[in-house]
């Protein structure tokens, strides 16, 4: 499950040397991350407001070329693992198709108290055919994707 967001370096978005700061970077997996939900008929709004949060528990990022104002990037997420409360992404940020980072974010399901709690049974639907892939995957012999995209280009 892979979904492709535009983006547009800002001005404010770059450092003193002309490139992206580090700490863009996040905020672009989280757009990604937000377009690939809503890609499937999910938006974090209606999971809030119905009582379930999906709060950041890990980051990484790997930075191999940088990126600089005006940029046009394209951030691909997948969505790459489904496991008990647990969800984990992906990221690739490409420019003209060579990769600039790569990164995963992996979120927990909570409640509003940031206790952990099932996932609503509608975003479990939602992602329903991810998890399919994945048990697919591994029954094939395919690596586990839990580390995938690490140090991958």
């Amino acid at each position: 499950m892979v979904h492709e967001t535009p983006v547009r370096v800002r001005y404010g978005e770059v450092d003193r040397m002309g490139f992206v700061y580090h700490g863009h970077y996040v905020v672009y997996f989280e757009m990604g991350r937000t377009e690939l939900l809503r890609s499937l008929g999910a938006t974090y709004r209606e999971l809030e407001d119905a009582g379930t949060l999906l709060v950041v528990v890990e980051t990484s990022q790997r930075f191999l070329v940088p990126a600089g104002y005006d940029d046009h990037l394209m951030i691909r997420t997948e969505l790459a693992d489904v496991r008990g409360v647990r969800l984990r992404f992906e990221y690739e940020v490409l420019r003209d198709g060579q990769c600039l980072a790569t990164g995963h974010t992996v979120l927990a399901s909570c409640d509003k108290n940031g206790r952990p709690r099932r996932m609503p049974a509608r975003l479990s639907e939602l992602l329903a055919p991810s998890a399919g892939e994945q048990e697919s995957r591994k029954a094939e012999g395919a690596p586990d994707v839990q580390g995938a995209g690490q140090g991958a280009s």
